[in-house]
């Protein structure tokens, strides 16, 4: 369907990749007021809560609970223009092959998957809170794991960008270099999460300082520094090409 179709980006695409961006830190800010509303993050809720107790606790904030995953259900997915700005600009890039830009591109649309199914579990939780607290202890571990545990694709994500950049040696590199470096980072700081499945204590439990603090501050940033980054890059863009037609 896509043979003999030139989709690399043009001077008229800029200002569309400028309203992706904005979309996004909209969509960011959005986020982050539901991240902080559900009170299951104040702390988080450890591994080792009962089955009563996780039911009570839906009882008692099923209000915030259900809002907080309405939000993330209709604005976590507004982060994904970001990322397919990204996936344009790692086109642009003088690699060979373009394989780099779509597998980001695939792995990006899987992780907002498994963050949409993990905003159901957490939400299925609250629909019914007065259910069996077995049942619910079982929705609570899905929602966790789900939130924490796969990283695999956000990893792929990160590689993909900092080998396109590694490999991006034409005159004028789209992304600076360090934004390669810190792509590897940000991977290596998210990578341990994925241990959360076979923890319940610890730095390494799903509440735990690496996979959950450390994963979540690390994603956020990248998201942060990429926007800003973006915003530079897609400027140079208009610059390189010209005016708007």
């Amino acid at each position: 369907m896509t043979a003999g179709v030139d989709d690399l980006p043009r001077t008229s695409n800029v200002r569309t990749q400028q309203m992706a961006l904005w979309t996004t830190a909209v969509a960011l800010v959005i986020l982050l007021i539901a991240y902080a509303a559900f009170p299951g993050f104040w702390p988080p809720m450890s591994p080792q809560l009962s089955a009563d107790q996780v039911a009570t606790f839906y009882r008692a904030h099923t209000a915030w609970i259900r809002f907080s995953m309405v939000t993330f259900n209709l604005c976590g997915i507004m982060l994904l223009p970001m990322f397919g700005v990204i996936v344009v600009q790692m086109k642009r890039m003088t690699t060979q092959s373009q394989v780099f830009a779509y597998v980001f591109l695939s792995a990006t649309v899987s992780s907002s998957t498994i963050f949409a199914l993990a905003d159901i579990f957490f939400a299925t939780a609250a629909f019914r809170p007065n259910r069996d607290p077995e049942i619910v202890l079982v929705l609570n571990d899905l929602g966790w794991l789900v939130f924490v545990a796969p990283v695999g694709m956000a990893l792929v994500q990160n590689i993909m960008l900092a080998l396109a950049i590694y490999h991006d040696n034409g005159a004028g590199a789209i992304f600076p270099r360090w934004v390669g470096y810190f792509s590897l980072a940000v991977a290596i700081a998210m990578a341990p999460s994925a241990l959360s499945v076979a923890f319940d204590s610890g730095p390494f439990a799903w509440n735990g300082v690496i996979s959950f603090w450390l994963r979540n501050i690390a994603f956020g940033t990248f998201v942060v520094v990429m926007l800003v980054v973006l915003r530079k890059t897609v400027h140079q863009q208009s610059v390189d090409e010209g005016p708007f037609q």
